[in-house]
């Protein structure tokens, strides 16, 4: 298995091998990772319709006939909730000439999902309702059905499996699953989302995500409440995740404009959660920050190999989001401002890598994550497991 994929890998051991060097010895990927559209096929196919894919909160599907499309790799993924209550991930393609049944983004209701183009209909779970001008034995229904793709739902998010290959959900989470447990995500409500189009690359996204060595540079704000040199990352923990955590400064009770919370801490924290930020990315796609009184999240898409969608969502508890009056501005303002300021560094990297002067980088002391991210996305470049103990490539 590792052979193949290495073999079908876009860049070959010989490229790689300065990014796998051991810690402080290594450079960054090669720039071909971040241009090169083959590159960003190869991740599709493999990184993410070959791997467990955050599609995004379960509540956008919470009453029976919800349907919303999502892209995820190379395959669009149609979500529905039927009338019983049961979830369904489908593949975005009706099965007549494979126009989109939704547009990626959209939502929809009804009792059935039709396709715009030539009005074929299928049930909530993808099995084929009405081919118009078909007769009753014109056509092998189950073949003519919606293509199942593997879906299941962890701490309020919906995760797909594409190709069907990823081995089970909670090896992939590894130790993630026990350490976010306190927050109970499943119950936080969506307060607030934005959508950021960034001219960059996925990858990038994620490395800035992973380090703040950057932070006193472009980040006043989140330094005056969680001091750039306080943080820590996790090592050596099983999963595909990587993250750590940042202390909150004196005086600040989480992470705001003035450092002050318009929320309430959220139930099941200890003190030292209730002092920290726990941040930490499920590979490929979730980046989670864990506030003492709220959730942001991050979930990306790539659009091509220079150009990423980037939903951003705030969650808060249940019965903060209503209670009269209250405004979640205080936390998404600061992280709006924030994220704008990523992007700008972002997007300048990507175009120098448009230059033929650029060449990968050395990674600093404090950019130990960021070196967890590389080697994990190098390593599966030449088949390795995503998952520290795991046999299976991506």
């Amino acid at each position: 298995m590792a052979e193949e994929l290495s073999h079908r890998a876009p860049l070959a051991a010989g490229d790689l091998a300065a990014t796998l060097q051991p810690f402080g010895q290594s450079r960054m990927l090669p720039r071909q990772a971040y241009l090169d559209d083959a590159v960003l096929r190869w991740e599709r196919q493999h990184f993410f319709d070959g791997s467990w894919v955050c599609a995004g909160r379960s509540d956008r599907l919470a009453a029976p006939g919800a349907q919303t499309a999502v892209r995820l790799g190379s395959t669009s993924v149609l979500l529905t909730r039927d009338a019983d209550g049961a979830g369904h991930a489908l593949a975005n393609i009706c099965r007549h000439r494979g126009h989109e049944l939704l547009a990626c983004g959209a939502a929809a209701s009804g009792g059935v999902i039709r396709c715009p183009y030539h009005g074929w209909s299928y049930e909530l779970d993808g099995s084929l309702h009405l081919a118009p001008g078909f007769g009753a034995d014109g056509l092998d229904r189950e073949a003519s059905s919606l293509a199942r793709i593997t879906a299941t739902e962890w701490a309020g998010w919906v995760f797909v499996d594409v190709n069907g290959t990823a081995g089970p959900l909670p090896e992939h989470l590894g130790s993630l699953a026990r350490l976010v447990e306190p927050w109970d995500c499943e119950r936080l409500v969506v307060a607030a989302t934005h959508r950021y189009e960034l001219r960059a690359n996925w990858k990038l996204v994620i490395e800035n995500y992973h380090e703040c060595y950057h932070c006193p540079m472009i980040h006043p704000e989140l330094c005056r409440v969680s001091p750039s040199h306080s943080g820590h990352n996790y090592r050596d923990e099983p999963g595909a995740w990587i993250g750590g955590e940042m202390e909150l400064a004196a005086g600040a009770e989480t992470m705001s404009l003035d450092g002050r919370s318009a929320g309430d801490p959220i139930r099941g924290l200890d003190d030292h959660q209730r002092r920290h930020v726990l941040y930490v990315q499920l590979f490929p796609n979730l980046l989670l920050s864990l506030h003492p009184d709220y959730v942001m999240t991050h979930r990306l898409e790539p659009v091509t190999a220079t150009t990423t969608h980037v939903e951003c969502q705030w969650l808060f508890p249940p019965g903060v989001t209503s209670r009269s009056g209250f405004d979640p501005s205080y936390a998404v303002e600061f992280w709006d401002l924030v994220n704008r300021q990523d992007w700008r560094a972002i997007e300048s990297v990507q175009r120098s890598m448009e230059s033929p002067k650029f060449t990968p980088g050395s990674l600093g002391p404090s950019e130990d994550a960021v070196y967890q991210f590389v080697t994990m996305v190098a390593a599966g470049y030449l088949g390795g497991p995503l998952v520290p103990g795991s046999t299976d490539g991506p």
